[in-house]
């Protein structure tokens, strides 16, 4: 199991243990987390699953494929931090990684 700690846009915490090979976007729709929509289902057609990685782990994530990066284009408050939780499958070297739901998801 790896630990996802997902930062809410109302300041709350909330440590979750996820099974590798899930995606980030699974994790937050299955503990009904306000601003993660999801709309697509995970197929990256649209950014309603937006959310930003804590700087201090974006560059342990894989690069952001050219088709997450056009969907981001759809969403609010883009910034280097950004991905779409769709895209970030669970391994064990994201345990502890901080994901933060913007408050634009709202």
């Amino acid at each position: 199991m790896t630990t996802i700690n997902f930062i809410l846009a109302d300041g709350s915490r909330h440590a979750i243990a996820a099974e590798d090979g899930e995606v980030v976007m699974q994790v937050a729709r299955r503990h009904q987390f306000a601003g993660i929509l999801a709309e697509c289902g995970g197929v990256c057609s649209c950014a309603t699953c937006h959310v930003h990685i804590d700087p201090a782990w974006v560059d342990k994530l894989p690069p952001i494929e050219e088709m997450e990066s056009d969907m981001l284009d759809f969403a609010e408050g883009v910034d280097d931090t950004s991905r779409l939780s769709c895209q970030i499958k669970i391994t064990p070297q994201l345990d502890g990684v901080m994901v933060h739901v913007p408050e634009s998801q709202y």
